[in-house]
């Protein structure tokens, strides 16, 4: 098209040239043939249209907008005055669209280094999906969206979220979750085949988790006692809680209960075979065997002691979560990295936990 506008150009500009020397007289007749020409060529069109290029309307309606529509009445075009005029309108919003066009369009592209280090997460850490990665971004201090880690993992070829469990839970626990503790136990089996019994506790609030031991027998006394150390736990923490949730488990004696309800705790328990009304501790103990149990081998009692120990500091001080906004239970988000140069040039490496089972991730100094 525009090899064609400038043809027309050129050639009408060289036949303005040739009337340049022409007397009035002489324009004047060529105006009436020329009238007369298009009045012949109309009478054998008929009802046919004539076909114009883009081009073609381009030129015609460049120098003819300015006429008002009774002049070009009078020059008789092959179309109508207001066809001309909507030419020009069509002409000048093509041109302001072009202008206004972005030079690159769409969202600028994601920087090479934050790709990169999705990736690495990804790689070291097979069962993360998109929203944990970017809980630890958010950890590192890098804001993105967390669309655009899935969006990088689906550019990889990269299933990025991996099936997981839904826990939802009743109006009570969303209304009470400030004031509410929910414990369960859990079992794991060392390499000698002895089945070790471990008690846990978790605050809805804030997701912070509170291992209280493990036992190979579970007896009356040793679940009571860890409810005292838990009731003096919370003292010392200044914690709130009225109301814990557990289910009705054998293993919890009457005395258990006793010992929370004397120091203003209210137990709920839930219904019968009913998981998903403890679905906040149900979670983290399947969080706890993926993450931990189930890559590591336990040699006996002390050495699961010393790797539950080990998951609850880096679960109450390192690792985001989901259901509080990716905040940790004892740490805030740090601020976000701001400098373009230091988003940029990251460096970011890793501290291993129990040989590398957990990573965290932290900005180098």
């Amino acid at each position: 098209m525009l090899l064609r506008l400038a043809y027309l150009g050129a050639t009408n500009a060289f036949a303005l040239l040739r009337l340049l020397p022409m007397s009035d007289r002489d324009k004047d007749t060529e105006i009436l043939a020329l009238r007369h020409q298009i009045m012949v060529l109309q009478r054998q069109l008929g009802d046919t249209r004539p076909r114009f290029s883009p081009a073609d309307r381009a030129f015609l309606a460049a120098p003819l907008h300015r006429l008002p529509a009774q002049a070009l009445h009078r020059l008789r075009p092959l179309v109508r005055p207001e066809t001309v005029l909507r030419w020009h309108r069509d002409l000048l919003a093509r041109r302001h669209a072009a202008r206004s066009r972005p030079k690159r369009p769409g969202r600028p592209r994601t920087i090479r280094s934050i790709r990169l280090l999705v990736l690495r997460l990804t790689r070291e850490n097979p069962t993360w999906g998109y929203r944990r990665i970017h809980g630890e971004l958010l950890v590192l201090g890098i804001t993105v969206a967390a669309s655009t880690a899935w969006q990088i993992l689906q550019d990889a070829g990269i299933d990025p979220a991996p099936e997981r469990a839904s826990t939802t839970w009743s109006a009570f626990l969303r209304s009470q979750a400030d004031a509410t503790l929910a414990c369960d136990f859990f079992e794991t089996t060392t390499l000698g085949g002895t089945r070790l019994y471990v008690l846990a506790v978790i605050e809805h609030a804030n997701r912070r988790i509170r291992v209280l031991g493990a036992t190979a027998h579970p007896t009356a006394s040793w679940i009571t006692q860890a409810a005292r150390n838990l009731v003096m736990d919370l003292e010392e923490a200044g914690s709130s809680a009225r109301f814990l949730i557990h289910d009705r488990d054998g293993e919890f004696p009457a005395l258990f209960d006793t010992v929370l309800t004397d120091a203003g705790i209210q137990v709920v328990l839930t219904g019968a075979r009913r998981p998903r009304m403890n679905a906040i501790m149900e979670r983290w103990i399947r969080s706890c065997r993926r993450e931990l149990l189930d890559r590591t081998l336990i040699w006996n009692q002390p050495h699961l002691l010393h790797a539950l120990r080990e998951y609850e500091r880096y679960y109450n001080t390192h690792r985001p979560h989901q259901g509080i906004t990716n905040a940790r239970p004892l740490r805030a988000l740090p601020p976000a990295v701001t400098d373009q140069a230091a988003i940029t040039r990251l460096d970011v490496r890793r501290r291993q936990r129990l040989g590398g089972i957990l990573n965290g991730y932290y900005h180098a100094a």
